[in-house]
């Protein structure tokens, strides 16, 4: 067993703690990676803060990009030294889900019981969403990796395993977003950002960002909106279809909050699809007249991480990048030491950062 740092959660809702644990080789079928960057999801503060329950102590972290410095028995396609993105998305390859084409959905759960972490004294120690990437190394399955270029900026490259594929997927693979077609995207944090350019990137007529600041609507412009909306307003649904002269083809929920969903059919044009990307926490509810759905032939799609196939995706997106048609580096609000990750998260938290990443020399 080697030991590493890592930021460890022991209760819900306290501060990270940065600790030495003990991370142990790779066996058949995974990887080791030592990580330049891992970002801050929500997901991650959600986790940690028990909204959706889960085992402690646990390392989260999921959203990252690093070498491959160690290689299990039976891996094949990756060479030592390989840059490489690390994702949450883990796939047996065998499960109903993965055979239809949907590794986001794998059924087969691993074995946590069989983690690779341990704390310094060898107690357990969860590897939160199979991944436990706020450390400075990981050890993962190798379908939860793709290899990238040489040369992309790693805290870049990041974004890449979480919030970009989530965002332009749900837009892409989701919504499956026609050429022509109009978009409300609920939320300009993160991910809205990424399924506002993904809806430019599809060839989006127009694009209408609804928030509650002022700020993010500005930059939801930068990145392909076409129109922004308060979400402050009274009615702010009116707003966007005066925007758009209708309702919207596609509405994008992408914060986890239960009122953005009560509000977000009003914005759908008869035969229109909503798009549910954010999560709120296990419990908030959300509530609908059937009728109206049912009579205006729309339709609720949720989507699990844009719905992503990550070998298929993300060298595409990375291709995007460097041809200047995809957003990455814009999206990096400030980089952060693992030390100070609990400053990071409170930052997140403010609403007010797009993506936090934390750098390791």
């Amino acid at each position: 067993m080697q030991r590493i740092k890592a930021a460890v959660c022991h209760a819900f809702g306290a501060p990270l703690v940065i600790e030495e644990v003990q991370l142990r080789a790779p066996l058949a079928g995974e990887v080791q990676v030592d990580l330049a960057a891992v970002a801050i999801c929500h997901s991650d503060i959600t986790y940690a803060e028990g909204g959706w329950g889960g085992t402690l102590p646990a390392v989260y972290g999921h959203e990252a990009a690093g070498r491959v410095s160690r290689l299990g028995p039976g891996v094949t396609g990756f060479d030592l030294g390989d840059p490489v993105v690390v994702t949450l998305i883990r796939a047996c390859g065998q499960c109903p889900s993965c055979a239809a084409g949907r590794p986001t959905g794998c059924e087969t759960p691993p074995d946590d019981g069989a983690g690779p972490l341990l704390t310094a004294s060898g107690g357990p120690l969860h590897q939160a969403m199979a991944c436990g990437a706020f450390a400075e190394r990981v050890v993962v399955h190798h379908s939860q990796i793709v290899k990238i270029p040489e040369g992309i900026d790693m805290a870049a490259a990041s974004l890449l395993a979480c919030g970009v594929i989530t965002g332009v997927g749900a837009v892409v693979n989701a919504a499956h977003l026609r050429a022509g077609e109009d978009v409300v995207v609920i939320g300009a944090g993160g991910v809205g950002l990424n399924a506002i350019q993904g809806a430019r990137i599809a060839g989006a007529r127009r694009i209408v960002a609804v928030d509650l600041s002022e700020e993010k609507l500005a930059t939801a412009r930068d990145f392909g909106a076409t129109d922004g909306v308060l979400a402050t307003m009274d009615k702010p649904w009116r707003a966007a279809k005066t925007a758009l002269g209708r309702g919207a083809d596609v509405v994008l929920v992408t914060v986890g909050a239960a009122r953005a969903y009560d509000a977000a059919p009003r914005y759908l044009a008869p035969g229109g699809r909503m798009i549910m990307v954010g999560m709120p926490h296990s419990g908030a509810l959300s509530s609908y007249e059937a009728v109206n759905f049912a009579a205006a032939g729309q339709a609720m799609i949720g989507s699990k991480m844009g719905e992503t196939v990550i070998r298929r995706d993300i060298p595409w997106m990375v291709d995007l990048h460097a041809q200047g048609r995809l957003k990455l580096d814009e999206l990096i609000s400030r980089r952060w030491p693992l030390d100070q990750i609990n400053a990071a998260i409170a930052d997140t938290k403010s609403g007010s950062a797009r993506r936090n990443v934390i750098t390791f020399d």
